[in-house]
């Protein structure tokens, strides 16, 4: 299975627990029930006012008094920067994770760059490297739009994922995840967080599926897409680029629905 983004679940938690609806524990608990234990990284920033070593609850309640008031989602590629705001430092290192976390604090703005931090033989965690982020909003994502471009992604991807037998069938990983979006039961993952509106949670469950088919095919067609033929690897290779845009927009508007897009 693919490893799940550490982003997401820390952006629900923390913009539920900044709007009352869940404890700084509870909204912890949550976050490394999905991830695993969760601490602050080095930083070749010191002015930052982070503390490299530190756990997340240690770390979210010492920024509280500093105006923390958002955690936005980033989830960019090569050729699309999406949710980030800059600086350079930060946009490359999110850009090679293919996530990040911005937090708004009452002066500046943070990014965290999440990576696997594994010691020993069991203990897998998240380390949150911060950057300097530029002091600007990123650009508003909204869930209408957001819901309508996903839903274009998905008609024009249908010959990709209804007809899998036409060109190479997809490995057993990402049948299952095919299934798995006809029955929402066997969906992974915990989705968003209390406070967020109901149509919210509605295309972060959709997005979050779909994201699982997307990366599970993506990794698929480098594995075995051998056998197709150059215009065959090519429609496959567009319709996944065309979906995993539309998904990650879509991630970005319901995770961002807490703090106003």
């Amino acid at each position: 299975m693919v490893r799940e983004l550490s982003s997401p679940p820390l952006v629900a938690w923390g913009n539920a627990w900044l709007a009352g609806q869940a404890g700084l524990d509870d909204a912890v608990d949550a976050v490394e029930r999905r991830t695993g234990p969760n601490t602050i990284g080095t930083t070749a920033a010191p002015e930052l006012p982070v503390e490299p070593g530190a756990s997340l609850r240690s770390t979210l309640a010492r920024l509280r008094p500093l105006g923390l008031s958002a955690f936005r989602l980033c989830l960019p590629v090569p050729g699309d920067p999406l949710g980030l705001v800059g600086a350079a430092d930060l946009n490359t290192a999110a850009i090679e994770a293919r996530e990040a976390v911005l937090i708004r604090l009452k002066d500046r703005q943070i990014g965290l760059v999440p990576s696997e931090d594994r010691r020993g033989s069991s203990y897998v965690g998240v380390a949150w490297a911060p950057y300097p982020a530029a002091d600007a909003a990123p650009e508003p994502m909204q869930l209408a739009e957001a819901e309508y471009r996903l839903t274009l992604a998905m008609r024009e991807s249908t010959d990709l994922f209804g007809r899998v037998d036409d060109i190479s069938g997809w490995g057993p990983e990402v049948e299952s995840a095919l299934d798995a979006l006809r029955d929402p039961a066997r969906a992974p993952g915990d989705g968003l967080a209390p406070g967020y509106p109901q149509r919210a949670h509605r295309l972060a469950a959709q997005a979050d599926r779909l994201a699982v088919v997307v990366r599970l095919a993506e990794r698929d067609h480098r594995d075995s897409g051998r056998g197709l033929s150059a215009a065959q690897a090519a429609a496959r290779r567009e319709a996944l680029r065309v979906l995993d845009s539309a998904v990650r927009r879509a991630q970005v508007a319901a995770y961002g629905a807490a703090c106003g897009g």
